[in-house]
């Protein structure tokens, strides 16, 4: 009976993450559901897997009047880390403490240099290739678009690591 009642819960948490995911403005790379002892946790691997059909409402946003003074862009072409949702980005995992990345640290590919807030989910932003941060191109706290540029990269060669 007990295998039969957990089951129920688990389809239970299985709906509300594909109706969760589906309501979304953006990709979602990790969500995780809990009711009493039962934990649905979902994560993708391939961000662009979730994304494509996420992405299309997402296109749609930027006409708000704010728009052109918060998508700010890196000064070269430099690569950058960019947001993988709209949302309000956080440089440190809580208030007050220390930021995930400051200037001239270097990263890794698949480093947590960030977080983006949305409905209430903390998405982590990371590194798609290894660098040394030259630039945040967005303030703490602020909001921010998909695929703006949350971060500029210098990128590094094997003698610079």
């Amino acid at each position: 009976m007990a295998d039969a009642e957990a089951e129920q819960v688990l389809d239970g948490l299985r709906r509300q993450a594909r109706k969760l995911v589906a309501d979304l403005a953006g990709p979602v790379r990790r969500v995780r559901l809990r009711s009493g002892e039962s934990v649905l946790e979902v994560e993708w691997h391939d961000p662009a897997a979730p994304a494509q059909r996420a992405a299309e409402p997402a296109e749609v946003l930027p006409a708000r009047a704010a728009e052109p003074a918060a998508r700010p862009a890196p000064a070269t072409d430099r690569p950058a880390v960019r947001s993988p949702v709209v949302g309000t980005f956080y440089r440190a995992p809580e208030p007050g403490a220390m930021p995930f990345v400051a200037v001239g640290d270097l990263v890794r590919p698949g480093q947590v240099v960030g977080i983006v807030e949305a409905m209430k989910l903390m998405n982590e932003v990371t590194a798609g290739q290894a660098g040394r941060v030259v630039e945040v191109l967005v303030d703490d706290g602020k909001p921010v678009e998909y695929d703006q540029p949350l971060i500029a990269l210098e990128p590094v060669t094997g003698q610079d690591s």
